[in-house]
């Protein structure tokens, strides 16, 4: 009896020092939940975070340009963003870190109708281009349209805001910009019109990382990022060799989303997200810094250390 008692008490102070362990990370997405944050979902419906000693908590931002900028003001560990996106923070002067990535290869395209006229993108010439975000869009429409020797003013552009599918579907523009492939190509088949896309990286702008994780400087040597990645990492592999049952955790822990489209955009993700997240390319970082400078939206090319961490 007093074996058994002494046992009981010994698993119980080991559950207590395992709930003190547990350390609470909060990470801000980069929008509303969706297929492109598997690996983030997986990870804590399947309790690879809860085996890393980590309290994770996920928050879908109110305002999707704030992540960066709430962890940088120190509100939040860990927030969700696109490569492009966090070299006009730095030169913001925002104290952000790079110290992951999520999905490896750009999700934005040029898409139109394929019943369309635009059959090729010098086909563009005297068309009405759909986008949701000044900046970034206007440059990859100027690279897309100068790789076929056309200029802006051969175009219209169209501020549709975020209606990229239902502009495109109802005729008020021939084209959009900002179009992710693993999403508004579903759209479009599933309102009955197929769409086809025109791929930014194989017209004229370097590969980059559509979706990175960045933190704020002060907290590079954090030992909770290196843990955090190790769990992405895990949780990517068993959603690489177990799609399904990693999809029905996806749902299980946001059964609003279980629909088609969702679906569908799970599968056409995958492929998609990085294998081993805490890996660096530094070229391919340098070359696309240098790519913005070259079009004006940064002033100088920040050096790859500045902004990146790698975790020990």
């Amino acid at each position: 009896m007093i074996r058994t008692l002494a046992l009981a008490a010994m698993a119980s102070l080991s559950l207590i020092a395992r709930a003190d362990a547990v350390d609470k990370l909060t990470v801000i997405l980069d929008w509303f939940v969706n297929p492109d944050h598997g690996p983030l979902i997986v990870a804590k419906e399947g309790g690879y975070f809860d085996r890393a000693g980590l309290d994770v908590e996920l928050i879908a931002p109110a305002d999707p340009s704030a992540p960066p900028k709430l962890v940088a003001a120190g509100q939040a560990d860990v927030a969700i963003t696109y490569q492009p996106d966090m070299m006009l923070h730095l030169k913001e002067g925002l104290p952000l870190l790079r110290f992951g990535t999520l999905v490896e290869t750009p999700l934005n395209s040029l898409v139109v109708l394929k019943d369309g006229p635009v059959k090729t993108l010098a086909d563009l010439r005297g068309k009405k281009i759909g986008y949701s975000i000044s900046g970034f869009e206007d440059v990859y429409v100027g690279v897309l349209l100068d790789s076929v020797g056309l200029k802006a003013s051969d175009v219209t552009l169209i501020n549709v805001n975020f209606n990229l599918t239902s502009s495109l579907l109802a005729g008020q523009v021939d084209a959009v910009i900002g179009a992710f492939r693993n999403f508004e190509l579903t759209q479009l088949a599933l309102e009955g019109k197929e769409g086809y896309a025109f791929f930014p990286e194989e017209n004229g702008v370097p590969p980059y990382d559509e979706l990175i994780y960045v933190t704020r400087t002060e907290l590079a040597d954090d030992p909770r990022l290196a843990r955090f990645v190790d769990a992405i990492e895990d949780a990517t592999i068993f959603l690489t060799n177990h799609p399904d049952a990693a999809f029905d955790m996806f749902i299980n822990g946001h059964p609003d989303l279980d629909d088609e489209l969702n679906r569908r955009a799970w599968f056409d993700t995958l492929p998609r997200f990085a294998k081993r997240p805490g890996a660096i390319d530094r070229r391919r970082y340098d070359r696309f810094g240098a790519f913005m400078k070259e079009e004006g939206l940064i002033d100088e090319v920040p050096p790859f250390d500045s902004y990146n961490v790698m975790l020990k």
